[in-house]
């Protein structure tokens, strides 16, 4: 008979109901047993019963040994910072200190060292005042006594201070804490209504799709294919790690080769990176691909002027789509039959966007933690905005564009650093559509050092502010509906673009460590635990393999708040280089395929005897010496790792801060400066993008 379900245990576990029974056998084979109720024999048996002290002794010895290995692996952690602060900040073996140009980088820096004096004045004169038992009177329910009753001239003016804080100091930094949490939340509400858009996507699975063969002729059976003219691009500038792959990736495209080409458009100002251009664009042409090397004399526009200028050629005009990929984009041979397709009946699209892969996301700590970024960039706002609203920010790279709609638009435009978005906008408010396609992903490279993305992503927070202020008239005057002119201004370019950084650097670099100093103004623990690691939960979703490392990378995403303000600011007050354009270093990674299929060709050319078909001498002779050039053996330069002010200042001043909450006996507040003032240490000394094991 099976055991009834009481759970009447759960609340009164000392209640009994039945009468003991005792059941007594005569085969001496069986014991006697006595239960005390009708779930008595059903009760879980304790399992601390029956440990013997050797027993008990081996666990203690485990957990022993387990605490022991967790102290010696942070004493060799901190070891190690020692030894890093010693030999970078001290003694300056092996570092520079960074240029301040990005933005109104030295005034920043400068505020943030007045901030960080300040708080080391208000620290000891806290500390001397709490060792003298002072600190009683922050208790708002002691009485304060006057000034005049007080002995001593310190205690005079430490009471003095209390009153001048809590009356004057206090109110303003509760009233901006308080807005930044309304950002805050505005901004963990938007990511929320993303996620579980994407949910709904996944759960319905939409995505676009092609029906049949677009391109296969009905005017005579078995005629085979109409394929359109497809125009490659790809713009690069002194690319000398990437620019072989790449352009062997494009080169190995699906498609009929008289009916697309692909222009190699250099910007590269070192002759030798030419010449190697060159001998890469002459082999594949020798091959029967039909490709041709352009370039500028005269480099204005950065990316923008090149593609500029490259569309400008009369022979453009044949073709109906173009495709482009950066320097470091390899796509697969199939990219063009997954993306081109979909214009086929679809008069209004103009876009066709496809994700980006990474090669190297497992190389250091700094590129997992873009990875996270980046994957739920792609994963969760591309795919949601192009599903819902038919329009996203383009990648620039790795999409299709409709010429037509990029002539109707306005064309590439110079005025920003950020020529995809503004092109995106344009032909958004032109009408057009755009399709994200999350299945199709074209490899590429992520900076594997924090110099690069440091440049990065200034460039990408100061130019949507700079697009923003030009833009803004056209997108009120626009013929589009209201919602999207909400959507654009209010989400895409204000909330996004705009609060994000903004209350990211106020809340947790200026505002939380200014209450350790103003204890009247406070910030609620949610503030800074609850809501920001569920909303790092959110966005690490996208890439599950990477929730270990959800609190690096939210203490590491508050760390980017300075850099990502200073170039929000400099961006919307056309302030220092707003304008500067620096290429993104790479190291020139390769995927494992790309490593053997590389192998492969490399055989076939020792084994086979290579033949330049319609080369003179001369040019033979050419190829020769560019091959001799790229075989030589480089010296390795040896890497120079920065010093960056702004994060080392606001190291220090978050770790002081941390040592003021010891004093209030905060220990939410406590942990969480310090861990974060340790991580602008190691981005501070750079030491963020190291090798890992």
């Amino acid at each position: 008979m099976a055991p009834r379900l009481d759970f009447s245990n759960w609340w009164a576990k000392d209640t009994r109901t039945g009468n003991p029974v005792v059941v007594t056998m005569e085969n001496p084979n069986f014991s006697v047993v006595e239960i005390d109720g009708p779930d008595a024999a059903f009760r879980p048996v304790e399992k601390s019963r029956g440990r013997n002290a050797r027993q008990v002794t081996w666990v203690l010895l485990l957990k022993a040994n387990r605490a022991v290995g967790c102290v010696a692996w942070l004493a060799t952690a901190l070891w190690a910072l020692l030894g890093a602060i010693k030999k970078r900040l001290i003694h300056r073996q092996g570092v520079k200190m960074a240029s301040e140009k990005l933005g109104k980088g030295k005034l920043i820096f400068r505020v943030i060292r007045a901030f960080l004096f300040t708080a080391l004045a208000i620290l000891f004169f806290e500390v001397a005042a709490y060792l003298q038992g002072w600190h009683y009177f922050e208790n708002p329910s002691l009485h304060i006594p006057r000034t005049s009753d007080l002995q001593g001239f310190l205690h005079t003016v430490y009471v003095a201070w209390l009153t001048f804080r809590a009356d004057y100091i206090a109110p303003p930094i509760q009233a901006l804490s308080n807005f930044c949490v309304v950002l805050f939340l505005i901004q963990s509400v938007d990511r929320m209504v993303l996620c579980l858009g994407c949910f709904w996507i996944k759960y319905k699975k939409i995505k676009p799709r092609i029906e049949g063969d677009p391109f296969k002729s009905d005017d005579v059976e078995g005629a085979g294919y109409e394929h359109p003219m497809v125009l490659v691009q790809i713009p690069m500038c002194n690319e000398r790690e990437v620019y072989e792959q790449s352009i062997s990736a494009v080169c190995q495209l699906d498609w009929p080769k008289d009916r697309f080409l692909i222009q190699v458009l250099d910007d590269s100002d070192d002759e030798s990176i030419q010449c190697l251009i060159k001998a890469e664009v002459s082999k594949w042409n020798q091959k029967g691909i039909n490709i041709i090397y352009r370039h500028r004399l005269v480099r204005t526009g950065y990316k923008a002027g090149n593609l500029k200028s490259a569309m400008g050629c009369d022979y453009v005009k044949s073709y109906e789509f173009v495709a482009i990929f950066d320097a470091d984009f390899q796509p697969n041979p199939d990219f063009l039959n997954q993306t081109v397709l979909h214009f086929k009946d679809n008069p209004e699209l103009a876009l066709v966007q496809a994700r980006w892969a990474f090669v190297n996301k497992d190389e250091n700590l700094l590129t997992r933690l873009q990875n996270i970024n980046l994957c739920f960039h792609f994963e969760v706002e591309q795919q949601v905005n192009g599903v819902f609203l038919n329009f996203f920010g383009f990648n620039g790279t790795a999409g299709v564009w409709r010429i037509k709609a990029l002539e109707e638009s306005g064309g590439w435009l110079e005025r920003t650093t950020v020529e995809d978005m503004d092109i995106a906008v344009r032909a958004h408010l032109n009408g057009w559509k755009f399709i994200f396609l999350n299945d199709v992903k074209v490899l590429c490279e992520v900076p594997e050092s924090y110099e690069a993305y440091r440049k990065q992503q200034h460039r990408w927070h100061s130019g949507p502010m700079q697009l923003f202020r030009l833009c803004l008239p056209a997108i009120i005057t626009s013929k589009i509906s209201a919602c999207k002119k909400a959507n654009m201004i209010l989400l895409f370019f204000l909330l996004r673009k705009l609060i994000l950084p903004f209350y990211s650097f106020t809340l947790f670099c200026v505002i939380l460590p200014l209450t350790m100093f103003v204890p009247e103004a406070e910030l609620p623990v949610w503030v800074i635990c609850y809501v920001p690691v569920f909303m790092s939960f959110l966005n690490i979703l996208p890439a599950p393999k990477s929730f270990p490392f959800i609190v690096p990378y939210l203490l590491f995403e508050n760390t980017m708040s300075v850099t990502k303000f200073n170039a929000m600011v400099s961006g919307l007050f056309q302030l220092g280089s707003s304008y500067e354009w620096v290429v993104t270093k790479k190291a020139g990674r390769s995927s494992e395929s790309d490593l053997l299929a590389a192998a492969e060709r490399e055989s076939k050319t020792m084994t086979q005897p290579q033949i330049y078909r319609g080369a003179s001498e001369s040019e033979l002779s050419e190829l020769n010496q560019i091959k001799e050039q790229k075989e030589a053996v480089r010296v390795p330069l040896k890497k120079v790792n920065k010093i960056y002010r702004k994060e080392l200042a606001l190291a220090f001043l978050l770790l002081t801060a941390s040592v003021r909450s010891l004093l209030s006996e905060q220990g939410v507040h406590f942990y969480f400066l310090l861990f974060q003032g340790v991580t602008f240490l190691l981005v501070g000394l750079d030491l963020i993008g190291e090798q890992m094991s």
